[in-house]
């Protein structure tokens, strides 16, 4: 008698079982990359938020403003919030900049960003 080839109704199940379970390994490691991801954006674009505005700080003629300000920017489609708090270094001529930013409507901050500009007296 010849033997049938083919496979039998347990390797198919088998086969099927392996299958389902990478793809299931599959799909939770692809929805965390897209979580990563997005926060990686969030935080790159923070990041170009705080170098703009630092840029324009040293850029202003008139002498920057001391104190605490909070900022409304709009950037890449996203509406952003910026708070400044610029308090002088005593005996160094420097003003300290620290910059945090957040998305609008959060509390948690996505960048935050101290640096030292000099000070002008005119």
């Amino acid at each position: 008698m010849k033997a049938e080839k083919g496979f039998t109704l347990l390797e198919v199940m088998i086969a099927l079982a392996v299958f389902a379970t990478l793809s299931a390994a599959v799909l939770s490691a692809s929805s965390y990359v897209l979580g990563q991801s997005a926060g990686v954006e969030a935080r790159l674009f923070a990041a170009w938020l705080a170098d703009n505005h630092l840029s324009e700080l040293q850029l202003q003629t008139p002498p920057v403003a001391q104190g605490r300000k909070t900022l409304a920017v709009s950037f890449a489609q996203r509406d952003w919030r910026i708070e400044q708090r610029i308090e002088p270094e005593p005996g160094s001529g420097l003003l300290r900049v620290e910059l945090t930013v957040s998305p609008a409507g959060s509390e948690q901050a996505v960048q935050s960003v101290t640096q030292w500009i000099v000070a002008r007296n005119e």
